[in-house]
């Protein structure tokens, strides 16, 4: 199961850019919790501890026990919205979880043993991601802080697709159950485009006049 992260939030009573920009202004971050068979509430969380638990990977796959005064509710992060030139969250939302429903969500991919595959290590080969990150479905008490993925036993050329991912108990792929089985990582040789040759030009020899460029008679001595 993921670790575990406390969050701390209070009540928002007021709503849009206005109300957003001073909370922002007071070091705060505004969000949403919604889901759970419960209305939708605006809060705010201290940004300070919110860019701390953002440091860590595990944060963004992990059970969030969001504490709202004397209550506490756990929840999963659905959505970060972060400036687009500055370190600075503006928004984010979290959906309340129930222990007895599955949620789904986006958990990275850990490749193991990169340095050592054997299409690197004896083949030269460079190991190619095609995903990073995998949508599971689960209960909350099986969600997973990550997948792993050991690549020492691969081959140049050999491939792995989703379903080579070893799965813990009570996780299931939903893309897998649609059918889709796309490739996850590749060991090959890379090809690097040549460059053209450029013309050689016989010692003594003059190269060819410049299109559209007339080529000067010859001087008598």
């Amino acid at each position: 199961m993921s670790k575990g992260f406390d969050l701390v939030a209070e009540n928002r009573e007021d709503s849009g850019k206005g109300s957003s920009r001073r909370l922002r202004r007071e070091g705060k971050v505004p969000a949403i919790i919604y889901g759970g068979g419960k209305p939708p509430r605006p809060l705010s969380i201290d940004r300070n501890a919110l860019m701390r638990h953002m440091e860590q990977e595990a944060f963004f796959s992990s059970v969030i026990n969001v504490k709202l005064g004397a209550k506490e509710q756990p929840a999963i992060l659905k959505d970060v919205q972060m400036h687009p030139a500055k370190r600075m969250v503006l928004h984010m939302d979290l959906q309340r979880i129930i222990a007895t429903e599955k949620i789904r969500m986006a958990v990275p991919i850990h490749f193991l043993n990169e340095d050592i595959a054997v299409g690197v290590k004896m083949g030269g080969g460079t190991v190619a991601h095609m995903l990073t990150e995998v949508d599971i479905s689960c209960l909350p008490k099986d969600l997973p802080e990550y997948l792993e993925v050991d690549i020492a036993d691969m081959q140049l050329d050999d491939m792995l697709h989703l379903s080579d991912i070893k799965l813990p108990d009570g996780v299931e792929v939903p893309e897998l159950a649609q059918g889709n089985d796309p490739a996850v990582v590749a060991v090959h040789i890379l090809k690097v485009a040549a460059e053209p040759e450029e013309e050689e030009v016989a010692e003594g020899e003059a190269p060819p006049a410049a299109e559209g460029e007339a080529e000067k008679p010859e001087e008598d001595d």
